[in-house]
């Protein structure tokens, strides 16, 4: 399971200590480090939110003698709490599903309103449930997942409100389960020091059916899994670890939604903290339903004759709107506008830069240059040919192919850079070994990516492609990802699990590395 599978993407660090987001035009870079957290998933390892029902699966609807999931349609209010079960049926979810027992071990407290039964099954095990609304599990993580249950419900007292406290929690949670705060773990500690934290997969951006600000997700959500998590929570996790937030707008966001966004980050987003905005995800990306939108659109206004050109027109036309908008409620100032595009097509770049002047309401233009190596079966070389490779000659491809590709293509970009007046940062960026077209399927070629991400020479590589991101010029520069499982999908996190030991991965100590060498003020673990 994984957030991320697409191919082409660039990073790069944002100047904000530099006047960028003022109006002014920077011309010395300040190469510095900000992070992508992943998103809200049951079987996200980073593990964010201590009540883990947050980040729980949605309702699977079951019925006796049924194949599963296989039950009728569920009756659920406007928060996605279920109403009614049909006779026989019953409502259930998942939490924690992470291989290996990688999450915490122990008595976790859950607290509920409304009346009727919850069941529980997997790791967890009912010990005790000494008052109404609320039970006590013993969950032991090696048995997998948890599975939760609402077996009876009361039409006119629904069970609602589940929150599912991990050991470390459960002292001091909340005995109203209404109570809606987000409580954010403090693991994501270490994270702080970094310049800007992106949070793309923790609002869900790609493909979101998100238009009005009715439509958003509010605290009183089940789940956040589905629409990702509210801007409220979001501003709030900037505000503890004092990190400027980068925000995605959704594609399909009407001026309304904009207008509002705006108003809550303006009255609640920290003094001294910069806010980035940026218009959706990879809009150049035509594996995203975002893409075939903007596409969609730009031949509906004839901003282009083809539906790729259309798209890149009509991100700049409608980042244009989105800046405006910000500028005019968050204040020119705080504001850090960004135009995304293809980290290995500067003429992209330069179609969504100049289009409409778009680089004259920008603050940056931002790439994900990631150290590639996409391999598929029919490929130059071969999935299976690679697969058979000692990791010496794969890290000899990835420092004498894949990294100088990658700094040709920095070169051109940062001249259109440069040509516009705008600083160079990275949205995403780090290394992007995966299988494609089918190889992801090649068990062989996913073990040898994931033994060179555990390997010392991948730390060796992050150091040379920081420098190569100095000497080109870059300013911010974005990691994707922060902990996730690796997979056959790719091994974006620099950590793997919430419980790892950070010494021991070469990405994130040479990461941390770089970002202590550049001033920034983050924990490097002793190796």
């Amino acid at each position: 399971m994984t957030s991320r599978r697409h191919f082409l993407a660039t990073t790069a660090p944002v100047p904000w200590l530099l006047g960028l987001g003022s109006g002014n035009r920077v011309e010395a870079p300040r190469p510095r480090l900000g992070i992508n957290l992943s998103g809200p998933a049951d079987w996200s390892t980073e593990l964010p939110i201590l009540d883990v029902f947050r980040l729980s699966r949605p309702w699977i609807s079951q019925r006796e003698g049924a194949p599963w999931g296989q039950g009728p349609p569920l009756q659920l209010d406007r928060n996605g709490w279920v109403q009614r079960l049909e006779p026989g049926c019953w409502a259930e979810t998942l939490l924690c599903t992470i291989e290996g027992g990688h999450y915490p071990a122990g008595r976790y407290l859950v607290r509920y309103r409304g009346r009727g039964r919850i069941e529980f099954g997997g790791a967890a095990r009912p010990v005790e449930s000494a008052a109404p609304g609320q039970i006590v599990l013993d969950v032991e993580p090696a048995k997998g997942p948890i599975f939760l249950q609402i077996r009876e419900t009361d039409p006119a007292d629904p069970i609602r409100a589940i929150r599912v406290w991990v050991p470390a929690a459960a002292a001091s949670a909340p005995r109203d389960p209404a109570e809606t705060k987000v409580i954010w773990s403090p693991s994501l500690d270490r994270w702080r020091g970094l310049a800007c934290v992106r949070f793309m997969d923790l609002q869900a951006t790609n493909n979101s059916s998100i238009s009005a600000w009715a439509d958003r997700p509010t605290l009183d959500y089940a789940t956040f899994a589905p629409k990702g998590v509210p801007l409220e929570a979001l501003i709030d996790l900037a505000n503890t670890l004092q990190i400027d937030p980068w925000f995605c707008i959704p594609h399909r966001a009407d001026d309304d939604y904009v207008r509002r966004f705006a108003t809550l980050v303006a009255e609640r987003l920290a003094p001294g903290l910069k806010v980035f905005v940026e218009y959706s995800n990879e809009v150049w990306n035509n594996q995203f339903e975002q893409s075939r939108y903007a596409a969609e659109r730009g031949l509906e206004l004839k901003l282009g004759e083809r539906p790729w050109d259309a798209a890149w027109h009509f991100t700049a036309a409608r980042s244009i709107e989105i800046f405006r908008i910000c500028s005019e409620i968050v204040g020119q100032r705080r504001l850090v506008r960004v135009l995304a595009s293809q980290a290995a097509n500067a003429y992209v770049s330069d179609q969504i830069l100049g289009f409409r002047n778009a680089a004259q309401h920008a603050d940056a233009l931002a790439i994900a240059p990631y150290v590639g190596f996409n391999v598929a079966p029919d490929g130059e070389p071969p999935a299976a040919e690679v697969a058979r490779w000692p990791l010496e000659r794969l890290f000899d491809h990835l420092e004498t192919v894949a990294l100088p590709e990658v700094e040709r293509w920095l070169a051109d970009q940062k001249a259109v850079a440069d040509r516009y007046q705008l600083p160079l940062i990275a949205y995403e960026a780090g290394q992007h070994l995966v299988g494609i077209q089918g190889a992801e399927n090649n068990e062989d070629l996913t073990r040898l990516f994931h033994q060179a991400n555990a390997d010392p020479r991948m730390g060796r590589l992050y150091d040379r492609y920081f420098a190569a991101w100095e000497r080109a010029g870059g300013d911010l520069i974005c990691h994707f990802s922060s902990v996730a499982a690796w997979s056959k999908w790719g091994s974006w996190g620099l950590l793997q699990w919430d419980d790892e030991d950070p010494a021991e991965s070469p990405k994130f100590m040479a990461a941390m590395r770089w970002a202590r060498s550049r001033g920034q003020s983050v924990a490097v673990p002793r190796a």
